[in-house]
This record gives structure tokens, sequence and C-alpha cells, in this order.
């Protein structure tokens, strides 16, 4: 369990559909609060899933070979299939749309940004919400389910998690705070970067966290 969370967090924190949405948000006026909004719903969701799933199995991991064990690794089977697919969707994809992307206009970058400075402190909070990769999330879920609550580890796991998940957000929010015009321009960079690399990040992470998934399930399946 405690490998499995490790991965899905990392892919979850290194996403970077989140990521860019959340550089706008902290690039905007009252950037900073915008931004501990986003990451307080953004955690709310995590908490709120994980909880979700301990009500359900009473904060024990099902029997082997039972039915509800059974369901967990055929959820996480599927979800590792569903972002093999979109991985492979997005890198195919991406090929036909290289030369559109190239000669986009100017605007079309700039409107974004014009949208998000206008956005609230609730609207930022909205976008943590909208924009969370759900499918790794309900990986997550589909394995909290093996959580034992019974030992120490599995609430240090848990929390480590959570930890793991927002750490770029966290890392983002703390340098605007503590190193406003270092962050500005590191922000701005990193939005450039995932501007021009958006797609490519969005296949590895989906296709690497999909293949472990999946195969992870096959062979807990089959042993």
């Amino acid at each position: 369990m405690v490998l499995d969370l490790v991965l899905i967090g990392l892919a979850i924190t290194l996403y970077p559909l989140p990521i860019m949405a959340f550089v706008l948000v902290l690039s905007s006026p009252g950037g900073v609060w915008k931004g501990l909004a986003f990451i307080l719903a953004w955690l709310a969701c995590l908490v709120a899933v994980i909880a979700a799933v301990l009500l359900l199995t009473g904060g024990g991991p099902p029997a082997p070979r039972s039915a509800p064990s059974t369901a967990a690794l055929a959820a996480k089977l599927a979800i590792g299939v569903c972002l093999v697919l979109y991985g492979e969707h997005r890198r195919r994809s991406s090929r036909s749309a290289t030369a559109v992307d190239t000669v986009r206009p100017a605007p079309e970058e700039t409107a974004p940004a014009s949208r998000m400075a206008r956005t609230s402190v609730w609207a930022a909070a909205g976008f943590a919400v909208l924009l969370q990769p759900w499918g790794m999330v309900a990986a997550a879920a589909a394995t909290v389910v093996e959580a034992d609550l019974a030992h120490g580890t599995s609430y240090l796991a848990l929390l480590a998690f959570c930890v793991l998940a927002t750490a770029s957000l966290l890392t983002m929010e703390l340098l605007m705070v503590f190193a406003p015009r270092w962050a500005q321009q590191t922000l701005s960079d990193m939005r450039s970067w995932l501007a021009a690399h958006q797609d490519q990040a969005i296949v590895v992470t989906s296709l690497c966290l999909g293949f472990w998934l999946a195969g992870k399930a096959i062979f807990e399946l089959t042993r």
C-alpha cells in the first residue's frame, strides 16, 4: 500500500494541469490568499475521499480474496487501463496539434491570466476541486482500502500521501510568501515550460502510473 500511495501522490503532485492553474492563481492580485484557498480545497478533497473509504472499510483491510478485496483490485486495474489509454490518446493527439500550438497567437496565452486575475478566493477553491486529477485520486481510494488503522504506519502513510500530493502547491505557496520577487520569476519560467511541455508531462505521468497500477493489480489478481 505504501509504495502505491507514494507513486500516486507523486503523479498527482506533478500533474501539470492543476500546477498550471495554481501558477496563474498565485500570479494574480491577492494570489497568496487565493493560493491558500486552492490548497485548502485541494487537501479537503483528498481527506474527504480517504475518510469516506475508511468509513466503508471500518478502518481495517478486507480479507484476501474476499469480494471487497477483489473489487478494489479490479478498480485499480480499470483505472490503470484508463490512464494508459488516456496517456496514449494524448500522445497521439499532441503530435497532430504540435503545428497549431507553435503558431498560437499571443492573445490566446494571456487570456487565462487575465481571467484568473478577476477570480475570487472562492473561485480559486472551486478550481482546486475541478482540476483535481480524479482518476488518480480514485486510484488512491482503491489503495486506501488496504489501510489498517490498528497500526500507526497506516496513519503515517495516509498523512504522507496527502502531503506528497500537495507538495508542489505548498512549495510554490511558501516561495510566494517568503521570496515573492524570486518566486514571480520562477513561476513565470515554470508557466512557460509547462505551456511548451504540458502534453509530454501528461503522457509520461499517465502512462507510468497506469502501467504500474494495471500491472500490480493483474499480479495480485492472478497470484
